[in-house]
């Protein structure tokens, strides 16, 4: 993020402000997301649990929407348009999840069904004596693939790309990759076992049609300021 804001001229002082609203939006958005999307009948009769983070739970769609939260807040006091910070958000947030999944995997959390493929990981950590789908890698490194090709779109236009373009893409090819390799994830929660789709999926079909939506509007949008031109 440094090397773009330099790109673009902007000083550390503003990238400061960045990180800190980042950071709270992150983490107030993912708790949140997991004690509401996943377990809200616990959290409402004990709401002081919410602030144990280090009871565990975090969910990443809680935390996609902290950032969008935070970075409208950002835009307002840096007097910014939205779709600016957002694409260049988009970017980082992808490799973060890379990270993010690595550290599942460390951690032997939230990994896949029973496997016979010859990858298949044993989490002898929680007691497993079968092999699982390391779905931390697979899913990982299909944010490593969409980093890689958000950041190459950045630098081949040096930031002057449509506006809306970069955001739109990581919410549609992000949520893709999570709605088709939850299909071989374990249940989170119990709930999970009677549905179709699995909570994970359902969050995701409302980020995906928005990437959608907003690269339809974002070309569209486009197109008009070139006739004007």
């Amino acid at each position: 993020m440094k090397k773009i804001f330099n790109n673009e001229g902007l000083g550390d002082v503003v990238l400061d402000r960045l990180t800190i609203y980042m950071a709270i939006g992150v983490i107030v958005g993912a708790r949140l997301g997991h004690c509401f999307f996943y377990e809200p009948g616990y959290y409402l009769r004990n709401p002081l649990e919410i602030i144990m983070i280090w009871h565990g739970g975090l969910a990443s769609h809680g935390a996609a929407i902290g950032i969008l939260v935070v970075l409208w807040l950002f835009v307002r006091k840096e007097k910014k348009e939205y779709t600016w910070i957002l694409d260049r958000i988009a970017i980082v947030v992808a490799l973060s999840g890379f990270f993010i999944r690595m550290g599942n995997l460390m951690n032997s959390e939230i990994y896949g069904v029973e496997t016979t493929v010859p990858w298949g990981f044993v989490f002898l950590r929680n007691g497993e004596t079968a092999p699982k789908h390391p779905t931390q890698i697979y899913e990982g490194l299909s944010y490593l693939i969409i980093f890689l090709l958000l950041f190459r779109i950045y630098w081949k236009k040096k930031g002057g790309h449509i506006q809306g373009t970069l955001i739109s893409l990581a919410l549609i090819l992000i949520f893709i990759a999570r709605f088709f390799i939850e299909f071989l994830k374990e249940d989170q929660v119990g709930f999970e076992a009677t549905m179709k789709l699995n909570m994970g999926q359902w969050l995701s079909i409302p980020f995906f049609l928005t990437g959608v939506v907003w690269l339809y509007l974002s070309i569209k949008k486009n197109k008009r300021l070139v006739i004007k031109r």
